[in-house]
């Protein structure tokens, strides 16, 4: 049975709702608002934004409300009961800060928030995205909280900008969970505050990481769309234009595309050797020049160049011999599964189950990417191999393990 949501619930009381009055001023049923506050099921995308005003919180609040057993202080409406905040140490130090400036948001304190973010972001590839996610919404719903607390416009922001990067991390690890929905929200979230911080950056990874969502939906189509847009907002020479080129390369493989993908993927090569190795190559949004040659292995396995196959043999040759394989888990995981797809291509079999079931027993396969491990099982399925069974077994298996974490 589904956990009751009393910070939901003791919000509604708190204004003075019953279900039956909420329901009204929501224009839904009373039994809507008793599943809702069950746990049964959660809001409708397009119910959200009606039930965060009634109910006096921010989309980011409202999401603490359903998922978490306690949410932060919505307004200072002296009329209105607070909402407990579950706080931690690491919360408490920045509250400290707060008033050791003599500041409701200071300098400190957003200095801090964005370490915190970058360290996150920094944990991407090794922490799976279900852990992850927690320490993201703890940020976020604290960011969300210095909203309403007096700040110099430049404090607002950058309290915007930061805002927007932790909706944008939120958005990215509910993709790897394949909680769609949550994810359109969070970058609906992320390129708000990105529009009002006028931040390009940010837009244009909204659109980059929206493009990876619908590639791995299957709306190749769109993918490209996305990305061209994302290039379009990216700053020149920025991680974000890399990526988003890479993604429409990858959607352009997809559709059969080869001219504009052999495009895309010199391209690509050519604007991460001008660009350097990052300080944090982990950091989720600081392309990492070395995952061009990962891209290219993935973009030509889906493309049916048997090219793919030494892309991918170079990837898993420099990673796994050495500790990167501990840095970049997902990488090697993913360049299994396109050695695999080019070893189907070529007719050797036994090789790609091997392959494809080194990349699943890894357990560093999202559920995100699921869909490509699927690719494998059904060639090998069709062709009618001895291997298949086991190799379905794996493959269903994996599934049902807990969320790995990654890079895109």
């Amino acid at each position: 049975m589904a956990e009751r949501r009393r910070a939901l619930i003791e919000r509604r009381k708190a204004l003075g709702f019953t279900q039956e009055s909420l329901a009204q001023d929501l224009g839904v049923d009373r039994s809507t608002v008793a599943r809702w506050e069950s746990g049964k099921v959660d809001p409708q995308d397009w119910q959200r934004p009606a039930l965060a005003k009634v109910l006096r919180v921010t989309l980011i609040e409202l999401d603490s409300l359903l998922h978490a057993a306690a949410a932060p202080k919505p307004s200072q409406d002296e009329n209105v009961p607070a909402i407990a905040l579950e706080y931690d140490d690491e919360i408490e130090a920045l509250e400290l800060a707060c008033r050791v400036s003599a500041s409701d948001v200071g300098r400190e304190t957003l200095e801090r928030l964005e370490l915190t973010f970058h360290d996150l972001a920094t944990k991407y590839p090794t922490v799976a995205p279900n852990e992850l996610l927690g320490q993201v919404r703890k940020y976020a719903t604290y960011v969300a909280r210095l909203m309403d607390a007096k700040k110099t416009l430049a404090e607002h922001r950058q309290l915007l900008v930061i805002g927007g990067w932790f909706s944008l991390l939120g958005a990215t690890l509910h993709i790897d969970l394949n909680q769609q929905d949550a994810a359109t929200a969070r970058l609906r979230t992320a390129m708000t505050l990105a529009q009002h911080a006028e931040n390009s950056e940010i837009q244009a990874w909204c659109f980059e990481t929206d493009a990876w969502r619908v590639l791995t939906d299957g709306d190749y189509s769109k993918a490209a769309e996305l990305s061209a847009t994302a290039q379009q907002l990216a700053p020149a020479g920025s991680s974000v234009e890399i990526q988003s080129l890479a993604q429409q390369g990858r959607a352009f493989a997809r559709l059969g595309h080869s001219t504009e993908t052999y495009a895309a993927i010199d391209r690509v090569q050519a604007l991460s050797a001008a660009m350097g190795t990052p300080n944090r190559p982990e950091h989720h949004f600081q392309y990492d020049p070395a995952k061009s040659l990962a891209y290219a292995a993935t973009t030509l396995a889906w493309l049916g160049d048997p090219a793919a196959e030494a892309y991918a043999r170079e990837v898993i040759s420099r990673l796994s011999p050495s500790e990167e394989i501990s840095k970049w888990p997902r990488r090697v995981a993913s360049a299994n599964i396109d050695l695999a797809l080019s070893l189907v291509a070529t007719d050797r079999l036994d090789e790609a189950c091997d392959s494809a079931q080194r990349a699943m027993l890894s357990g560093r396969v999202a559920p995100s990417n699921h869909w490509r491990a699927l690719e494998v099982v059904k060639a090998v399925e069709v062709r009618k191999t001895s291997d298949a069974r086991d190799l379905r077994e794996v493959y269903e298996g994996m599934r049902l393990q807990i969320a790995p974490s990654g890079d895109q």
